[in-house]
């Protein structure tokens, strides 16, 4: 999302926060490298997660006015998936215009510092229209299950796993829930941003839900499910005791299915932050090798990768969890639909 640029000027360096303050580099090509580019910078208005030291970056960046950022940064799955080298800034709000090369490139082009170069990005942003869908089956606005699955994906990346299968999870998750009675609202929500640096979709439903979210008794996410090694996983976070041993008990009764450590990278945590309880589902092959996985937002991120049958269990097991909140009285699912965090 940088502007292009065209810019001939002096090289100038910087690699921890501290020679980024003490420095005057206006005008400059600056070259972030070191601390300053071990991760990815969040969007100067991301709201769901923003460190300080990030946004003081931002700030500084923006106060000192180099003329482009040259960023050399290194491998970081956790954040970045498995892009190497990875954009430093991935912001249509910010308007220093970037470039990004490996840690060993920044290495070599170090010994330039203090020499006039020149930098030519031929890059544009082309402003769009769309759209947040839900599909909704029942009548109660006063108790809701959110579903969801970002229908986005990173640019240069097929996105199998992330997040197509979600996506496929949801279809068919609305196929068995068609003739749904309940009494709790059901809504399907394909989240059209996840990757996208400002998150439109999922904003736009935080406004549409002002002052309701307190009606969603419980967030599912299904995000990069489906890997062909492995079982997928459910994590729960702040699950009311009912609820939680109606899901234990799900997973009983399938064979791929496993509980999975907490993880916070995805849709679900915006309903956490609004102390709403949540199930994540994924690969528990995708969990333990978060740190390490080279495929993620990369060409590798394709159909081959991914077991169709995986996606049918979860649905199904997920129909079955849906169906059995319907069955069940009304007050077992409200008397613990307030959960301590």
């Amino acid at each position: 999302y940088a502007l292009g640029c065209a810019v001939k000027a002096r090289l100038m360096s910087a690699a921890t926060l501290e020679e980024l303050e003490r420095q005057d580099v206006a005008g400059s090509v600056l070259l972030l490298h070191g601390e300053l580019a071990r991760e990815q910078l969040m969007p100067k208005n991301f709201v769901f997660y923003n460190p300080q030291e990030h946004q003081h970056i931002i700030a500084l960046l923006e106060q000192k006015q180099p003329a482009a950022l040259v960023c050399a940064t290194g491998r970081n799955a956790a954040v970045a998936g498995g892009v190497y080298p990875f954009p430093l800034i991935e912001d249509g709000d910010f308007d220093i215009p970037s470039v990004y090369l490996t840690a060993e490139d920044g290495q070599e082009l170090l010994s330039c510092v203090g020499t006039i170069v020149q930098l030519e990005s031929r890059s544009d942003r082309i402003p769009a229209q769309a759209y947040q869908v839900i599909a909704r089956r029942g009548e109660n606005p006063d108790q809701r299950i959110v579903i969801s699955a970002h229908i986005d994906a990173k640019k240069g990346t097929p996105g199998a796993m992330d997040n197509a299968s979600g996506v496929v999870v949801l279809l068919l998750l609305a196929e068995h829930l068609r003739s749904y009675q309940g009494g709790i609202t059901l809504e399907l929500i394909p989240f059209n941003g996840e990757d996208y640096y400002a998150v439109p979709g999922q904003m736009a439903f935080l406004r549409q839900n002002q002052g309701r979210l307190h009606t969603i008794r419980l967030n599912i996410n299904i995000d990069g499910a489906g890997y062909k090694e492995g079982k997928t996983a459910l994590s729960f976070f702040n699950l009311p005791e009912a609820l939680h041993a109606h899901m234990v008990q799900i997973l009983t009764r399938y064979k791929g299915l496993t509980e999975g450590a907490p993880w916070y990278q995805g849709d679900h945590s915006i309903f956490l932050q609004q102390g709403i309880p949540a199930v994540a589902v994924t690969s528990q092959w995708y969990l333990e090798n978060m740190e390490t996985q080279d495929i993620t937002h990369t060409p590798k991120d394709c159909p081959e990768i991914v077991d169709p049958w995986k996606l049918v269990e979860v649905a199904e097991a997920l129909s079955a969890f849906i169906h059995g909140l319907a069955d069940a009285p009304q007050d077992r699912f409200l008397r613990d639909s307030s959960p301590s965090l």
